[in-house]
């Protein structure tokens, strides 16, 4: 069984859109797994609406998770979301880990007790064996920190996954940002504390 990972979308719709097309056009793909970061509710609107499955955990960046999960119940839904920021699944005969954090997935595939482990959080993609455990990190949507916007495609037969860039993504980290965040970094060292 084929499955897409995604993971760290950060409210970049753009980049979303294209790689569900993507994802739609790989033509075998029977679920998506997203491992957090949706940054707002509406991007859960456009993961509802995929015409693959999509099964969801949180990251540290999620938003309004009441209207996500809100969102995720709807009658014509079709994304599940877990309940934490990591679970385990079958993916037929594979026992895999998901998790959005780095640190809890090699603890994990150093365990022994699962087949692959799926992680996200730093936006890194990243491709690894611990031991006979896959370690994927599918890279980020929001294409922020890199600038460059990945997913993976995780074989259960064989047990490997293949990282895949989006063409015609785009980043919301420009030069302009940029140059205001900097512009301004100080002001935030200069404000008041919690001592009365």
């Amino acid at each position: 069984m084929k499955i897409a990972i995604i993971s760290d979308i950060h409210d970049n719709a753009h980049n979303l859109v294209l790689a569900l097309e993507k994802i739609s056009a790989y033509g075998n793909i029977k679920k998506i797994i997203f491992l957090g970061d949706f940054a707002g509710a509406a991007i859960a609107g456009l993961l509802c609406a995929s015409p693959i499955p999509v099964f969801a955990i949180w990251g540290n960046n999620d938003g309004d998770k009441c209207l996500i999960t809100k969102f995720s119940l709807e009658e014509n839904s079709n994304m599940e979301v877990g309940f934490e920021t990591f679970d385990i699944i079958e993916i037929e005969e594979r026992k895999v880990f998901l998790t959005h954090f780095p640190l809890l997935a090699k603890s994990m595939a150093k365990s022994g007790d699962f087949d692959a482990v799926f992680y996200g959080h730093d936006h890194t993609k990243n491709k690894e064996r611990i031991g006979d455990c896959l370690v994927i990190n599918p890279g980020e949507i929001g294409a922020y920190k890199t600038g460059i916007a990945t997913f993976a495609i995780y074989d259960s037969e064989t047990n490997d996954a293949e990282i895949i860039e989006i063409e015609n993504s785009i980043t919301t980290n420009t030069k302009l940002s940029k140059d205001k965040f900097e512009s301004i970094k100080y002001e935030f060292n200069k404000q008041k504390g919690h001592k009365y």
